[in-house]
Formats: structure tokens, sequence, C-alpha cells
């Protein structure tokens, strides 16, 4: 597969706006997988730690 010039490689036969919002939304969705659970993971050490905490200063 080779297209003469970079709009050709772009337009992808005229499919291009198809082609790249499908990359786009898999990009997107990708990312947020990374970046979700993370994000909750690491909230989630926060509780952890500020119960840890409460709990340690009772005693």
């Amino acid at each position: 597969m080779a297209f003469k010039n970079w709009h050709d490689f772009l337009s992808m036969g005229h499919h291009g706006f198809y082609v790249w919002s499908a990359y786009g939304i898999f990009l997107i969705i990708a990312l947020w997988n990374i970046v979700l659970p993370r994000r909750q993971y690491r909230l989630w050490l926060q509780e952890q730690a500020q119960r840890h905490r409460r709990t340690q200063g009772g005693l």
C-alpha cells in the first residue's frame, strides 16, 4: 500500500474521516482505560491511608 503524497495518505481513498475517527476513538478509549484505573487506585490508597491514620489515632 503506497500513497503518492500526504494528502492521499490522510484521505485514505475518500474514507479518511472514518479511518482517522476510528483511530481517534480507539486512542481515547485506550487512554481512558489506562488513566481511570490508575486514578481510582490512587484514590483508594488515599482512603486506606486516612482510614489507617484514624484507627491508629484512636489507640
